[in-house]
């Protein structure tokens, strides 16, 4: 019996899902008791690493937990399950952490650039000793989501079991004894980590360490991710389908594009190779309870059968349903992350957000709610820009105008980005730049770059927009919009630094493969994740 130390914060959906497609009985910890009585414990820890903390001490587990880690126990702390069995964390100062590891967690050095934080993506590990949890493990990415790492000192150096590079060396799992924690997600690893997580659920003695020796890994890299994009919402006739439109128009001789069913469609996917599934709701949905949104059974499907990041946006606002109830943009989100979703995406109220920022300054607001409650890691921005020409810099005062290489319609050699919101039908006074920053600086961790100029065109990502925006934020960018063949996704990670290429419609109809993308992107030298 496998008990899962579930504390209400964030997707530990995608675990328990894991455990049981790997045959194994689960239990929720409900109780002090139900720690101390666990077989094997599992801690998934989600979120910030102070509101983590709280929520154990308010529910009465850190007594149990400490006193089963110093039992040596079967235990699998999973990233911030790890962060916990600190002494403290940066994130969070002044919180005690359960001190079973001495030293602190500490934020990246933010002097790494152009490396962008968090660190989002599928990375390596180099292993200092050999473990049970590492049998047929064969030097596979893993799925790491995170700003906050722990370094190698002399006080913790027993208790490393591997390392991973993001632009320094730091601590990416542990062993001592029974005890075990990882900063990446084995869940979210595909085969590799549901390979992992076979290994700690079927071992007698956890780490009991075996007799091989350590494989001799080099420095890990980085890859660059490539995300299938499912847009989704009702027909016609009620039915939610996948669709996809051209400058966002879903719409072919009156009827909405139907290109397939949203599980099938992303369980598709995991199997040729996504790195991550995206849901946006283009629909919203917002006359229904939230307890009846049809994306929240969507997601708790997808993630019975999808082992890599879901990320899910549309509707994360403050609304009020048909039956008079209000819900608040955190109220969605959490509901969302319950239902399955790793990270949540915000189009629309980011652009309002923003300008009420230029207003007001800081003010309370979704993305800093929800980034406090569930880290930075898990915001998203979308943002849904068009060119704007102008004759020169002078003409669009206030905005971040950019010299082209590509004119406009009257030789213009000038542009700016504006923001839009509802879909692409509604233009703003604000540019895309002054967002993604406005949002960053409001505890964002990531950018979806779309180009309204670019949907649907097969021309290729608007690689000025990706630079503009990318060469001047920390967080890393995922670029949208515009890919049309391999060659695209190529450029793309040549031409500027974006971390992550999106597609949609081609991997949809079927034109570009997932698998075709990535061996043209080998081939090319590009690092990904195979």
């Amino acid at each position: 019996m496998i008990t899962l130390l579930d504390y209400g914060a964030g997707n530990v959906r995608s675990v328990r899902n894991a455990i049981k497609k790997l045959g194994f009985e689960i239990k929720d910890a409900a109780s002090a008791k139900d720690i101390n009585q666990a077989e094997k414990l599992i801690f998934p820890g989600v979120g910030s690493f102070g509101s983590a903390m709280t929520r154990l001490r308010e529910l009465g587990y850190i007594d149990a937990l400490r006193d089963y880690l110093l039992a040596d126990r079967p235990f699998l702390g999973i990233c911030l399950g790890l962060h916990t069995l600190f002494a403290g964390s940066e994130e969070s100062p002044g919180i005690e952490g359960l001190g079973i590891i001495p030293g602190a967690v500490s934020r990246f050095d933010l002097g790494l650039a152009p490396l962008a934080i968090p660190h989002i993506g599928w990375n390596g590990i180099q292993r200092r000793k050999d473990s049970v949890i590492f049998d047929n493990y064969e030097n596979e990415k893993l799925y790491f989501v995170h700003s906050y790492r722990a370094m190698e000192t002399e006080a913790n150096r027993g208790w490393i079991l591997t390392t991973t590079n993001y632009g320094e060396e730091f601590i990416s799992s542990i062993n001592r004894g029974n005890v075990c924690a990882t900063q990446f997600h084995p869940e979210k690893s595909g085969a590799a980590g549901l390979k992992i997580l076979r290994n700690f659920l079927a071992a007698d003695k956890v780490l009991e360490l075996n007799s091989k020796p350590a494989a001799a890994d080099s420095e890990t890299k980085l890859a660059k991710r490539i995300i299938a994009c499912l847009d989704v919402r009702s027909n016609d006739n009620g039915d939610l389908i996948v669709t996809k439109g051209d400058q966002y128009d879903v719409r072919n001789e009156g009827e909405v594009r139907n290109l397939g069913k949203p599980v099938e469609l992303a369980s598709r996917y995991f199997n040729e190779g996504a790195d991550e599934i995206t849901f946006l709701n283009i629909t919203g949905f917002r006359d229904f309870p939230l307890e009846d949104q049809p994306m929240l059974e969507v997601l708790k499907r997808t993630s019975e059968q999808v082992f890599v990041p879901l990320t899910i946006g549309g509707g994360i606002r403050d609304f009020t349903d048909s039956r008079g109830r209000d819900y608040s943009a955190l109220d969605v989100a959490s509901e969302y992350f319950r239902s399955g979703a790793d990270k949540i995406s915000i189009g629309s109220d980011a652009v309002y957000t923003a300008e009420k920022y230029l207003r007001l300054g800081r003010h309370d607001n979704p993305i800093s709610r929800i980034s406090a409650r569930y880290g930075s890691q898990a915001v998203v921005i979308s943002v849904d820009p068009r060119r704007i020409y102008v004759k020169d810099e002078t003409e669009a005062a206030g905005h971040h105008v950019i010299k082209t290489t590509l004119p406009g319609p009257n030789g213009e050699e000038y542009c700016w980005y504006q923001c839009t919101v509802k879909g692409g039908r509604e233009g703003r006074d604000l540019d895309a730049l002054t967002q993604a920053q406005i949002c960053e600086k409001l505890g964002a961790g990531e950018i979806l770059l779309n180009c309204i100029d670019r949907d649907g065109t097969n021309m290729g990502f608007d690689l000025e927009l990706i630079n503009l925006i990318r060469d001047n934020v920390g967080i890393p960018v995922i670029a949208s919009s515009g890919a049309g063949c391999p060659a695209h996704f190529a450029e793309v990670f040549a031409g500027t630094k974006a971390e992550a290429a999106l597609a949609a419609g081609i991997f949809h109809r079927r034109e570009v493969p997932i698998g075709e993308v990535k061996d043209y992107l080998t081939n090319t030298g590009v690092e990904i994740r195979k």
